[in-house]
């Protein structure tokens, strides 16, 4: 592969181009390592000590990091690397690695989420936010068949205590911001008028 460009980018890495495609980044010092220079023929044997070593070392490092303050969902590292512009392969060892480990677990995921918020939205808004990062409805489906459910007239009435809205002195314009409210929360408005009447 030859090495057409070397640019530099906002950070301390360089993007590396080969044969004109951006292919990946590097630090200076691992430039230098691998006697990487422009318009020079890139070695087979060089590239990939530069995969398996370089890069796929510091993505999973990167995961892992990315792991340790928060769970995160299987697309939300992949958008990550991706935004780091490691090549595709790469990032998906790098996510077969922490997958192996149990690091990251889209089904796990999806039951905690809904767990930590069924009580305070409905469903629907949690399968929209699940789906938003890139959990299968499959597996949000076979969370919620895990959890206790929730009686969503409840958690309606609830909102209307915390609102302070009683619906029957609200005036036309105070009912409608509290039902928009709602279903803004992902309620159905056949279920909000039911837990109001």
């Amino acid at each position: 592969m030859l090495v057409t460009k070397i640019e530099e980018t906002s950070g301390k890495k360089r993007r590396i181009y080969l044969n004109d495609e951006p292919a990946f980044l590097l630090y200076y010092s691992e430039i230098s390592r691998f006697h990487i220079k422009e318009n020079q023929e890139l070695p087979e044997i060089i590239e990939k000590e530069i995969y398996s070593t370089v890069l796929s070392k510091r993505a999973k490092l990167r995961c892992m990091y990315l792991l340790k303050s928060m769970d995160k969902t299987e697309s939300q590292l992949r958008q990550k690397l991706l935004k780091d512009e490691y090549p595709e392969e790469i990032i998906e060892e790098a996510i077969a690695y922490v997958k192996s480990y149990h690091y990251v677990d889209d089904a796990r995921y999806a039951l905690h989420y809904i767990e930590y918020k069924k009580w305070s939205r409905s469903r629907q808004q949690i399968k929209y936010d699940l789906m938003g990062k890139g959990i299968s409805t499959d597996l949000i489906e076979a969370a919620w068949d895990e959890t206790e459910p929730v009686d969503e007239t409840l958690q309606i009435r609830k909102w209307a205590d915390k609102k302070h809205f009683d619906p029957e002195n609200a005036d036309r314009k105070e009912t409608q911001k509290f039902f928009q409210f709602l279903m803004r929360k992902g309620f159905l408005l056949s279920d909000i008028k039911k837990a109001l009447t």
